[in-house]
């Protein structure tokens, strides 16, 4: 079976999570978050944090963002030291801040110049070395094609699609069909991107044709989902994975401990409304508790609304 994969999502994709997930059996690789390639060269405060790669450095891909080939060269040469799975180039965020530094997405208006970049990283790093894009900024399947065959020439050996168009962001259907299309244009690996919201989801686009399926907000909401699609990969469309009732309220305080313990105290607010925004959505009173947890300014407030909240009886339905 194809490759199960974590995100990398802003504020998410942390130790804690990684921790989290682990808990449930894991998955195959986690992306990190994106990590500056100019901040971690300038040695910024919070980067230690960003490079963590615990619990399982082997399966770790660090991802970095950048808008200079030289200094994303120099900083992927300095991952590339750690103990990790492989470095990840974003050529996919569509924020427009990122975009207009020439980060991300905007790597996508020029072949030439993403040709460029991955012809001065793959000489510095021995690890495996992947770029996650999206379509492009038109629906045309050439161009994807010729920009990606361009990185796959220069020594790129992963391809993660999220099919969308740049413009499009989290809007309408991912094109899942392109990604299967792409798969027989290129000679190496493809993993797909989008729309995976249940372990039924992440079952059927693994029995697709790509490499890989990269699983984002879906995982943080069911840090279990790799668990019950890997349990359920040999079961109907539509039975239950026996014997599995998930914790929800257990587990909402082993992210809080967790975020305590592996994040800086800057980071405890952010992050908890991150993934309570999403893991809140397993719960009848889901939106009245996120608004609670929204309103608190400490890491010890969000954990006594969350105690409360089961104590009031409110989790039901």
């Amino acid at each position: 079976m194809p490759a199960y994969y974590l995100a990398p999502m802003a504020e998410l994709s942390h130790r804690a999570l990684r921790e989290l997930i682990e808990d449930f059996g894991g998955c195959d690789e986690y992306f990190s978050e994106m990590i500056s390639a100019g901040a971690l060269l300038a040695g910024g405060p919070f980067e230690k944090w960003y490079i963590d790669s615990a619990p399982k450095p082997e399966k770790l891909v660090f991802q970095l963002v950048g808008s200079d080939p030289h200094t994303i060269a120099r900083s992927a040469a300095f991952l590339d030291k750690l103990e990790c799975a492989g470095i990840d180039i974003n050529m996919g965020c569509s924020a427009p801040l990122i975009r207009k530094t020439g980060a991300g997405a905007a790597w996508m208006a020029s072949i030439d110049k993403a040709g460029q970049l991955i012809s001065l990283v793959r000489p510095v790093v021995k690890h495996r070395l992947s770029v996650k894009l999206r379509i492009g900024f038109k629906d045309d399947f050439d161009y994807l094609v010729s920009f990606c065959r361009r990185l796959e020439e220069e020594g790129a050996e992963l391809i993660t699609l999220h099919p969308r168009l740049v413009c499009e962001k989290f809007k309408g259907l991912a094109k899942w069909e392109y990604t299967g299309l792409l798969k027989k244009e290129l000679k190496i690996k493809v993993a797909g991107n989008g729309d995976v919201s249940s372990p039924q989801d992440l079952v059927r686009r693994a029995a697709g044709s790509c490499d890989a399926v990269m699983v984002g907000r879906a995982a943080v909401r069911l840090p279990w989902i790799f668990k019950l699609a890997r349990s359920r990969e040999q079961l109907a469309e539509n039975t239950s994975v026996p014997g599995f009732v998930p914790d929800i309220e257990g587990t909402g305080f082993r992210f809080i401990e967790l975020l305590a313990k592996h994040q800086p105290p800057e980071f405890f607010i952010s992050r908890a409304r991150r993934f309570f925004s999403f893991f809140c959505d397993n719960l009848k009173w889901g939106t009245y508790l996120k608004n609670s947890l929204n309103r608190e300014d400490s890491l010890a407030g969000i954990e006594k609304v969350w105690r409360e909240f089961f104590k009031e009886g409110k989790e039901g339905g």
